[in-house]
């Protein structure tokens, strides 16, 4: 199949494995460019992958070759930047959260359905070998009906200042609703499908921060915290599941868990923001057995997202990271933040379908038969 040939916008930290992914694990990807405002952080990472094109935002997206631009910018201008490549005529992929407000969401998906045009955002862990086994577990009925489902994840922050861009993670964006409770919100649509309505209550126990870490260079200065830091969740799915979510950054390491409860067995999922580890199925019997995975790309794969989107852009398929279910995923997020403020239910109003799971049987790093 001819190679898709995509562009990066954005070139911190987690441009180092779309980078890594994009140019040796997906065999339809060819990366043509990278762009960033700082244009040396740019050309660093062009020579450290061997892609051939260093420039500014604009000259990447003046490429007529050049058919996906992955965005890796700051969220605060995801919307901007998605706007930005669609106008120019290119399929956008970006990195989550897709927005922060549902008419910034809408206004992309509607200059790119006017265009003819795909919107893409991650995560898109839930394409890994983990999550695509549990998907196959629950379809097969290994569990009978999934009723009831638990995530939890439970991590620190910049608390001690000595991140450089501690400040900017106590805003929204880098908050554990934005930033962490996409991996689980996608995880239970691609297990379980989409959710009606939500309730939630959402806190801090931090209003200000003050650092006291002598080693700290800010130390002594106070910050304020701009958004929730802990968020207990009900989701109600069009399937009857009901499900719960807890999602903290007031704590300390890192504690995820995801289980789904079925009539006839309990399955312990892998951590959403990965590709791997345990899936384990407690069934009526009292027998507890660990489960082969039936998927590969069990390593961390992020990127993949965009090559299914490739894929289904030479096919005609959907593709399965799609705009339409992050926006489904936002209007929950916004939802458990309503109904936090108004102490009501809320129903979901963006619509999205299931995603496919991935075919049985791929050659290996492709994503079509």
């Amino acid at each position: 199949m001819q190679k898709t040939k995509i562009g990066i916008i954005g070139c911190g930290m987690i441009s180092d494995i779309y980078l890594e992914n994009c140019t040796k694990m997906f065999a339809i990807l060819e990366v043509a460019a990278v762009a960033d405002l700082n244009l040396d952080m740019a050309r660093k990472r062009a020579e450290q992958y061997g892609i051939p094109k260093a420039c500014s935002v604009e000259e990447l997206l003046a490429d007529p070759e050049i058919e996906i631009v992955i965005n890796l910018t700051s969220p605060q201008v995801h919307t901007e930047v998605n706007l930005q490549i669609l106008h120019a005529g290119k399929h956008v992929y970006a990195e989550k959260p897709f927005a922060f407000t549902r008419e910034d969401a809408d206004r992309v998906l509607d200059l790119a359905r006017e265009k003819g045009l795909r919107v893409g955002i991650a995560p898109d862990t839930f394409l890994g070998g983990g999550l695509q086994t549990a998907r196959k577990i629950i379809d097969d009925g290994w569990i009978g009906k999934p009723y009831m489902a638990n995530g939890l994840i439970l991590m620190g922050s910049a608390w001690d200042g000595m991140h450089p861009n501690f400040r900017q993670y106590l805003q929204q964006g880098w908050d554990p609703l934005f930033d962490m409770s996409p991996y689980y919100l996608t995880a239970f649509v691609h297990l379980l499908g989409p959710v009606r309505r939500v309730s939630g209550s959402a806190g801090s126990v931090h209003t200000e921060f003050t650092v006291t870490n002598p080693q700290s260079p800010s130390y002594g200065e106070t910050v304020p915290v701009g958004a929730p830091f802990h968020v207990t969740a009900t989701l109600d799915f069009e399937n009857g599941a009901v499900a719960s979510l807890q999602v903290a950054k007031e704590s300390f390491g890192y504690t995820p868990r995801l289980e789904i409860y079925g009539t006839e067995g309990i399955l312990q999922v892998n951590d959403p923001n990965s590709f791997d580890g345990a899936i384990t199925l407690q069934q009526r019997s009292g027998k507890i057995q660990e489960f082969p995975y039936s998927h590969s790309f069990s390593q961390n794969s992020r990127g993949i997202g965009v090559a299914d989107m490739a894929y289904a852009i030479r096919s005609g398929r959907a593709h399965r990271a799609s705009g339409e279910l992050s926006r489904h995923v936002l209007d929950v997020t916004i939802g458990i933040l309503e109904s936090s403020k108004t102490d009501k239910h809320v129903a979901i109003t963006a619509r999205c379908e299931r995603p496919a799971p991935l075919p049985l049987g791929l050659i290996y790093n492709q994503l079509d038969q």
